[in-house]
C-alpha cells in the first residue's frame, strides 16, 4: 500500500542493462556451488533490510542476497566484495561449474515436485480457511490471504515444502492447492467485487473453513 498503481512495460526488454545479465549468471553459477537452494536465495533476499529491500531494483536484489549468502558460507568476505575480485578467500566450493557444463546443468533445472504417498485432504470446490500465523521464520504464504476464506480451484501433487527447505531443514514435500478468493474478502469493501485472486498454498497452510 501506498506505492501507487502498477504499470506494466509493454514489450518489457528480459534486461534493462547488460549488468543484469551478468547478476543472473552470477546467481545461477553460484547455485552449483552447494551451499543454497532456490528458497535459501529468496530468505537471504527477503531479509534485507526494509530500506534497502525497497530501494532496491529487482537484479539488485538478487546481487544483494547472493553476496549475504555467499559471506554467510565463507566464500567471499567483505575484502573480497570491496576490492571486486577474489584477494581473501576463506573456503573453497566443493564443487565448480564450468563453463562446458552449464548447457546441461541448466537443462536439468531444479523440479521441486516430489512424490507423496497421502490422499489430498481437501477437494476442488470446498471452502477452506488459511491459518492465520506470523512465523518468525520464511514462508511462501502471502500475509494478505492470513485468516481469510477462499475456495479450492485446484488440487495438486506434492512439492517441496520452502517453509523448511529455505533453512536446509529437509524438503518435507506437501500437497499443494490453488485456493480462490475474492477481492472484497482479501481487502474489503473497498475490493473490486467482480475480481478474484487465486495463490498456491501448501495443504499445512490449510483448515476448514
Amino acid at each position: 500500500m501506498g506505492f501507487g498503481p502498477i504499470n506494466p512495460e509493454p514489450n518489457e526488454p528480459l534486461f534493462h542493462a547488460e549488468w543484469e545479465k551478468t547478476a543472473l549468471g552470477l546467481q545461477l553459477s553460484c547455485n552449483a556451488l552447494g551451499h543454497t537452494n532456490i528458497d535459501a536465495n529468496r530468505i537471504a533476499r527477503e531479509s534485507l533490510p526494509p530500506a534497502v529491500y525497497y530501494a532496491s531494483s529487482y537484479y539488485e536484489l538478487w546481487i544483494r542476497g547472493l553476496e549475504a549468502t555467499l559471506k554467510l558460507h565463507g566464500l567471499v568476505t567483505d575484502a573480497d566484495l570491496g576490492a571486486g575480485h577474489a584477494v581473501d578467500i576463506a573456503a573453497k566450493p566443493k564443487y565448480i561449474l564450468r563453463a562446458a557444463d552449464v548447457p546441461a546443468t541448466l537443462k536439468r533445472g531444479g523440479p521441486c515436485d516430489r512424490p507423496i504417498a497421502t490422499a489430498a485432504k481437501f477437494a476442488v470446490g470446498e471452502t477452506v480457511r488459511i491459518l492465520n500465523f506470523h512465523p518468525v521464520h520464511h514462508t511462501r504464504l502471502p500475509r494478505y490471504a492470513r485468516g481469510k476464506t477462499g475456495v479450492i480451484e485446484a488440487v495438486h501433487g506434492g512439492y517441496v515444502f520452502p517453509d523448511t527447505n529455505a533453512h536446509f531443514l529437509g524438503e518435507n514435500p506437501q500437497r499443494l492447492y490453488t485456493v480462490t478468493f475474492s477481492a472484497q474478502e482479501l481487502w474489503g469493501p473497498d475490493g473490486d467485487a467482480t475480481s478474484t485472486v487465486s495463490i498456491d498454498a501448501w495443504e499445512g497452510y490449510l483448515e476448514r473453513g
